[in-house]
């Protein structure tokens, strides 16, 4: 996989163009999920480095226009804040493809000012919550040595403190937290994001989804927050893609 590929569909995202500032034969990541569709974590990685120069990326884009998308989305082989040249590498992107920037991000290092500062350029932020403690994120999770459930969940409500674009929240349920959807729930409500994802694997995975019933006790714990959606509702048509439109006109950036 190049550094750029896609569009790909995307349940919230709609014509998702995928950007991979690690552009890796392997995954590059702090954790190691029990549900992650890109396999085992061979070697953690935890300090931000640069992958990909921004020569390489302007050069890629540039040869690839006009791209059809609702979306320039940065992701690919792990976890993209792991790029120490993420801030400049959203600005780049939006002033070459003129799309919405979102970023998918396990939240890891988001007790990092810098990356939250970097983070904070995009339009979207859709960040992974996964449990309600320490226990549990260690199973599902795995994190490298040094991550720990209280630094992540600091980090987080410190970006939604600091952000002025568009915080979704997204929770990946399993067998192993799906009866702890309502701790899960209470620390949604404490972060307050625009929109809360509730997703299950049903991409290639060595760990299997929940079945929809499951997923529809599991959202109504979920009540009283905004924007709630589920993976099943979105596989069904149900649910429309985030408003492109409105994203645009929510210019990121620090409160």
């Amino acid at each position: 996989m190049g550094i750029i590929y896609g569009p790909v569909a995307s349940w919230r995202l709609g014509r998702s163009l995928g950007i991979d500032l690690l552009n890796a034969r392997r995954k590059v990541c702090d954790f190691d999920c029990v549900y992650c569709q890109l396999g085992k974590t061979r070697r953690f990685v935890v300090e931000p480095e640069e992958f990909i120069s921004l020569e390489e990326l302007s050069r890629e884009i540039e040869s690839l226009r006009p791209i059809d998308a609702d979306y320039a989305t940065f992701s690919g082989m792990g976890e993209p804040t792991l790029a120490s040249n993420l801030g400049e590498a959203i600005e780049m992107a939006r002033s070459i493809l003129d799309l919405p920037i979102a970023v998918l991000t396990n939240s890891s290092l988001m007790f990092r000012e810098d990356v939250r500062q970097r983070l904070a350029r995009a339009d979207v932020v859709v960040a992974k919550l996964d449990a309600p403690n320490e226990k549990l994120f260690s199973l599902i999770n795995r994190p490298a040595s040094g991550l720990r459930f209280d630094l992540i969940l600091d980090g987080i409500n410190r970006f939604r403190g600091i952000y002025r674009g568009k915080l979704a929240l997204q929770v990946m349920f399993v067998q192993a937290n799906e009866n702890s959807a309502q701790g899960i729930a209470e620390l949604a409500r404490s972060i307050s994001p625009d929109e809360v994802q509730i997703n299950t694997p049903l991409r290639p995975s060595k760990v299997k989804p929940l079945p929809p019933e499951k997923i529809a006790s599991i959202r109504a714990e979920f009540r009283n927050l905004r924007n709630v959606v589920t993976v099943y509702e979105a596989s069904s048509h149900e649910v429309k893609p985030l408003d492109v439109a409105e994203t645009m006109r929510r210019r990121p950036g620090l409160k």
